[in-house]
């Protein structure tokens, strides 16, 4: 059962059910048990790495009983082990995300690649439910896909830099060169309905947001589709993005997701982590989430981001309409992401603050900033 967020400040504790939070049953030993399955021999140390959506662990391998990959290239003796979230994407999803990776490798750009272990990028670690779990609901989890990568270190960019902001437009360029070469046949496109429409939709149909607060920020949200529409945006007009090229994305650039090694080191510079969100959609979807600071400020770092990417591939300087759409899409699909993890306990841990009034209050605020920003002049670079 749903229980709205609106009781959240009575303490009312998230499920720890298998039946909504899978997690639950992804302890230690059987993400130990996962990595022997498919040859890799944990020495015991294990550390749980910053994700919410995913889980993810840093593993340290038994040297003397570690194999190759398929390949035959070594396989490092500290891993990262990332377990999906069930029900996210299917095999055939991730698969083309993984294969996607594999392009990036062989055009020689700085991605963290799942291992080919066993001839395959994609394992399954599967068990049986037992006892009252024993549920419709409980019996459509079988267990968990996962992965294997090579552990990478780095620092966040210094986005203030302006020859650090250019080295990453070159390396987006790279990533969007390959990723125009074809099209995702089963990951989906960054689009108005999925990213602002359905959002808005299940917000309302779990009660998610305070009675107190719900005609302010529907008023506010529909204030922003609105403007979306009249400049053209949005399924009304038959396209999301219409006379915008489509290509495969990194989907969620943001600086977390670039990790920086010393210039002087081998391998040194950006290299990019993370492709769980990638999907179709404009090139600037992977700059905008870069920019930082006023407008003159945010204006600067784009000039220097598109002159790297523009010296390996043409920008449509169209696109820059659809910075602020973009940022406001963000914003109403990373509430609705709250609001659906909220039986995860890893989230009422990690934002106490989320789902009282005072937070949709500010949801509020910033949507109806987004209304201004969008009817703003475009950034001038």
């Amino acid at each position: 059962m749903h229980v709205s967020l609106v009781n959240k400040s009575v303490n009312i504790a998230p499920s720890t059910d298998i039946r909504v939070n899978p997690y639950t049953s992804l302890t230690p030993d059987v993400v130990l048990d996962a990595l022997a399955d498919i040859g890799l021999m944990g020495d015991g140390r294990l550390t749980a790495l910053s994700s919410y959506e995913n889980r993810v662990y840093q593993i340290h391998l038994e040297t003397e009983r570690t194999p190759s990959q398929t390949n035959g290239t070594p396989i490092p003796n500290s891993v990262v082990a990332k377990f999906y979230r069930p029900g996210r994407w299917t095999d055939a999803q991730i698969q083309e995300e993984h294969d996607f990776a594999a392009e990036l490798v062989a055009a020689e750009v700085p991605v963290v690649p799942p291992l080919n272990l066993q001839g395959q990028t994609l394992h399954h670690k599967a068990f049986e439910l037992q006892g009252e779990r024993e549920t419709s609901h409980a019996e459509s989890f079988k267990g968990f896909a996962y992965s294997v990568s090579e552990r990478r270190g780095g620092r966040p960019p210094e986005l203030d830099d302006a020859e650090v902001l250019e080295w990453i437009g070159r390396f987006l360029a790279r990533i969007h060169t390959v990723g125009s070469a074809k099209s995702f046949h089963n990951r989906p496109t960054l689009s108005i309905d999925t990213f602002m429409q359905e959002p808005r939709d299940w917000l309302f149909a779990n009660k998610a947001i305070p009675m107190e607060v719900e005609r302010a920020w529907q008023d506010a949200w529909q204030q922003a589709m609105d403007v979306m529409h009249a400049a053209g945006l949005g399924s009304a007009h038959g396209s999301d993005w219409p006379h915008f090229q489509m290509l495969r994305l990194h989907g969620d650039c943001h600086p977390g997701n670039i990790l920086w090694t010393p210039a002087d080191l081998p391998g040194g510079g950006p290299h990019f982590v993370d492709l769980d969100d990638a999907r179709m959609g404009p090139a600037v979807q992977d700059l905008w989430m870069l920019l930082s600071g006023d407008r003159k400020q945010r204006s600067g770092q784009l000039s220097m981001l598109l002159d790297g990417y523009e010296q390996v591939r043409d920008f449509d300087r169209r696109e820059l309409a659809l910075i602020e759409p973009l940022r406001t899409l963000r914003l109403v699909h990373y509430s609705a992401w709250l609001a659906r993890r909220w039986d995860d306990p890893i989230f009422p841990i990690n934002f106490p603050w989320f789902g009282t009034p005072d937070y949709w209050r500010g949801q509020v605020q910033m949507l109806e900033e987004q209304i201004e920003q969008m009817q703003e002049p475009l950034l001038v670079v």
